[in-house]
């Protein structure tokens, strides 16, 4: 196969993996067909008992793991090639990265003594993290090196992510006269919500390392539902927070319910908790970076470390794995997340198969020569 037929198989896995909707829970026919796509390119592959796609290939007791995840958030975009870009659900966040991982290693030659193992995990975009929880549950002992699948663009290296909680809070309080001096139902739900961001502000003054967004606590409304229920009213908030290193979730979780209690007026409320990781940075003095560095500045670019304000499976596995040199890595604009205009440029995505063929092999010790897909 010529270098210019395996660029075209690349970029047709990621558009037909793009063109099979994925949203958190319905990842069943993705992984199916991604399953499928790397058995048939030499990976041993299988879908496991959690929904994720796995491929393996190698057989050493070193193991290389590329953990990307195939879910996607909600909302179909029409799947299309124009030049350079290729659009879609998923196209960047992440199965941009995701495929690039296949590809990868389906093109590589692995040495004795290694193996490199592809997974595309289910329910990442939401508070479950399932797959990830999943591999880290079921594999017999931790990987040599990990490398998240995330967009970062091409040329940069993703240490870290800030943590994340996420809750829902339910409020239900009497209606009064709106002539009247009492607050609404929902108005009292307003006040909850600039309790929580001042909040935010004050432990950002108290306790934030710096002005970075990385090192500050944030939080996000995630979704405001206001309901009658007779002479009731009900709000239902959802509200996630993303947490800097050195922030307990649990701390945030207790300081939330105490902070809520007092604005709320004496109306009833209830808060849950959905789900939380910590924040997590990996180091930068180890093999798995500078093979990254050296395959990027090979590949003529000048690398960068990127700190990410959001939340990826990293935050999952780095601290069960804290032994673990780890990075993520993927072609695309993470702007691009979630947007109607979500899109992959293609250029990018075909170079940074070749850094992760490099990074490989520098991993390997150029053990490993590289194959043809």
């Amino acid at each position: 196969m010529t270098p210019k037929d395996s660029d075209r198989e690349a970029i047709e896995l990621l558009r037909q993996l793009v063109a099979i909707p994925s949203p958190s829970g319905k990842e069943a026919e993705a992984s199916q067909f991604l399953a499928g796509w790397m058995d048939r390119h030499g990976l041993d592959a299988r879908v496991d008992e959690a929904g994720n796609a796995i491929g393996c290939k190698g057989d050493g007791p070193s193991e290389v793991l590329l953990l990307g995840h195939i879910d996607t958030f909600p909302g179909e975009i029409p799947v299309r090639i124009e030049g350079d870009w290729l659009y879609g659900r998923g196209s960047v966040d992440a199965k941009g990265p995701l495929c690039a991982f296949a590809v990868a290693a389906a093109r590589a030659a692995v040495p004795e003594g290694w193996r490199v193992t592809v997974v595309g995990a289910v329910e990442e975009e939401t508070a479950t993290s399932r797959g990830a929880r999943h591999i880290v549950s079921t594999m017999a002992g931790p990987p040599a090196y990990c490398v998240i699948g995330e967009p970062s663009g091409w040329d940069r290296i993703t240490l870290g992510y800030r943590g994340r909680l996420v809750v829902n809070v339910a409020l239900r309080a009497p209606h009064s006269h709106s002539a009247g001096p009492h607050p609404s139902p929902a108005e009292l739900g307003v006040r909850l919500w600039d309790a929580v961001r001042a909040y935010c502000d004050e432990w950002n003054r108290a306790r934030a390392r710096g002005d970075s967004v990385f090192n500050r606590l944030s939080a996000s409304l995630r979704s405001f539902v206001t309901s009658d229920d007779g002479p009731y009213g009900v709000v239902r908030m959802g509200i996630g927070f993303r947490l800097p290193l050195g922030a307990e979730a649990g701390d945030i979780a207790r300081d939330l319910r105490s902070l809520l209690a007092e604005s709320a007026s004496g109306a009833a409320l209830e808060v849950t908790e959905l789900g939380s990781e910590v924040a997590y940075k990996a180091g930068k003095s180890n093999r798995l970076v500078s093979s990254f560095l050296s395959a990027i500045r090979s590949a003529g670019g000048a690398p960068r470390f990127v700190l990410k304000s959001g939340t990826s499976d990293m935050n999952v596995v780095g601290p069960a794995w804290p032994e673990v040199p780890m990075v993520a890595y993927g072609p695309g604009d993470s702007s691009l997340d979630h947007t109607p205009d979500e899109r992959q440029s293609l250029s990018e995505y075909l170079k940074s198969i070749s850094v992760l063929e490099a990074a490989l092999r520098n991993l390997w010790g150029d053990q490993g020569r590289a194959g043809a897909l």
